[in-house]
């Protein structure tokens, strides 16, 4: 069991028993303390009741069979008795703690308070531990440090759980290294660690700790053989330094936690008001954006898209917004990484697609395609197959009408079934066009992998200063498109000098305020109608000639 179970240095006693109450491991530690040389491999009765009486012995045997936690003194007459605290039985096994004294009052024990794979305290250690410090008053120098372990599912998926397990138990180990005696030691769950100060001198001794965790959880792991290299996000709250109650040290921590993650990870962060505030706003915006689209509190806006050559409306980009009764237009750049977050992306996605399909088909010119932005998350499953498929099909819009425009994030992970689902649609005569070409870090090897039908320039290239450096960037972006057959479009054209250099240079098309600003769906009908495009070209004109 040393490859489960890695408590031979601890000083308490530790014995994990089998569905059989069959003594499976035991440390150093416990077979001291009940003076025996060899415990492992034997029930639990005949090893531990020898030398018991017959009470004590019946005590025992009643406490082994019931699946319920519980203490047991097997020496109650002597002057130091040794206690076993036996825990509740879990996955056919229970972990038994064995210490000299009476046993507590409840009938928990401390077997109940620590986690079977790491020996260190768990969750009910620590409200214990806080109740104590209620019930004292302690003064404000508390601190809890949150260690949440970046990468962790990574280790899982690549090397195993045995791997991950002893990732666990290593972490704990240095943890155990890194604190105090007088520390409290919790693995809430997961690769979730706490560190309770209770008598140190704050801030410094809470910023000192975090700082070397950080820098201590940084280092190599050697795991089966294997190098992990991982790092520790850290989040930190300290009563009387922001934080008012005990009660709310460890919420607070979690919050200065979510916030290191989100700063990059590898670091920690000390709790102010400001994240409690931010993070009552999120949730209400979560609770706002999950009942939004039932509501029909979001819109449809379509933007035009023109060809720099005669000057035409080729299609139209539909556009997601939404208007919340309370806080009015939120933005896109706000809601749309929640939804993905919180997996509301994909019912509105599917309500995006049906709805642009539908409202697309009632156009007058039968050649005008719809442009639809699909989340990568939309295509972790098969499910955006049968969602175009079924919009196409209700709605009566042709297939060679419907772009749908996906950023590089899609093809970040290499997915074969990410693949086959781009095959899919392009199969259904659906054209699939690259967003914000040239602002990720492998653009070219996508055009590669997938024979994309469009590929949008980045607004960034566009409203850039009109340096000899940025024109060779669009022209070879043009270029590259020309050779592999692929239309391209220029996105945030905003005034008629930009259009005239994207014009001038050979690009297909522009998108962008200089053409029109987004229109709600109600208005397209008659913009489409009274569309005049020799202003536009004309206007350029005098400015490429100014």
């Amino acid at each position: 069991m040393t490859e489960t179970l890695r408590w031979e240095n601890l000083d308490t006693g530790l014995a994990l028993l089998d569905e059989r109450n069959v003594v499976v491991y035991a440390n150093p530690a416990f077979a001291t303390l009940l003076a025996l040389e060899t415990v492992s491999g034997r029930p639990a009765i005949t090893s531990w009741a020898c030398d018991l009486g017959p009470d004590t012995r019946q005590t025992l045997e009643r406490r082994l069979c019931s699946n319920e936690a519980g203490a047991v003194t097997l020496n109650e007459h002597a002057p130091n008795p040794v206690t076993l605290y036996i825990g509740a039985r879990r996955d056919g096994q229970r972990l038994v703690v064995g210490a000299r004294g009476w046993p507590v009052a409840d009938d928990c024990g401390l077997a109940a308070q620590l986690d079977p794979l790491t020996g260190i305290g768990n969750r009910l250690m620590y409200e214990r531990h806080l109740a104590t410090l209620c019930e004292h008053a302690v003064r404000p120098t508390v601190a809890a440090l949150v260690i949440d372990l970046d990468r962790f599912k990574q280790v899982n998926d690549t090397l195993g759980h045995a791997a991950g397990d002893e990732l666990l138990r290593l972490t704990a180990d240095r943890l155990r290294k890194l604190t105090r005696e007088d520390d409290v030691l919790i693995r809430l769950g997961g690769d979730e660690f706490l560190v309770l100060q209770t008598d140190a001198r704050q801030p410094d001794a809470a910023h000192g700790l975090a700082q070397r965790l950080t820098e201590v959880m940084s280092r190599l792991f050697l795991i089966e053989g294997h190098p992990v290299e991982i790092s520790a996000s850290v989040g930190v709250a300290m009563l009387g330094h922001g934080t008012a109650a005990l009660d709310d040290l460890l919420k607070h921590a979690a919050l200065a936690l979510y916030q290191a993650k989100g700063l990059g990870r590898a670091r920690y962060c000390v709790f102010d008001p400001d994240l409690e505030a931010r993070a009552l706003a999120r949730h209400q915006i979560e609770f706002d954006l999950r009942r939004a689209l039932g509501l029909r509190e979001f819109v449809l806006v379509y933007q035009p898209q023109n060809s720099t050559r005669d000057g035409r409306i080729s299609g139209f980009e539909a556009l997601l917004r939404w208007v919340q009764p309370v806080r009015g237009p939120i933005s896109p750049a706000e809601f749309i990484p929640l939804a993905e977050e919180i997996g509301e992306i994909h019912a509105i996605g599917a309500w995006v697609i049906r709805s642009a399909c539908f409202e697309a088909a009632g156009w007058a010119d039968p050649t005008l395609t719809v442009a639809v932005n699909v989340s990568p998350v939309q295509f972790e499953n098969d499910d955006i197959i049968q969602i175009v498929s079924a919009a196409l099909k209700d709605s009566g819009l042709a297939a060679s009408r419907l772009e749908i425009e996906v950023t590089e994030g899609v093809l970040l992970t290499e997915s074969p079934e990410v693949l086959e689902r781009l095959w899919s649609l392009n199969r259904m005569g659906v054209s699939i066009a690259m967003d914000d070409f040239g602002t990720g870090y492998a653009s070219l090897s996508y055009l590669n992998s997938f024979p994309f039908s469009k590929i949008k320039i980045d607004k960034s290239f566009v409203q850039s200063e009109h340096s000899s450096r940025s024109q060779a960037l669009i022209s070879a972006i043009l270029a590259l498109g020309t050779s592999l057959g692929v239309t391209t479009i220029a996105e945030g054209v905003e005034t008629p000098d930009q259009f005239a250099a994207i014009r001038a240079i050979g690009c297909h098309s522009v998108q962008g305020y200089y053409i029109s600003r987004p229109m709600p769906a109600e208005d397209v009908a008659a913009y489409i109608s009274r569309f005049d495009p020799e202003p536009f070209l004309r206007h350029a004109e005098q400015e490429q000639i100014a």
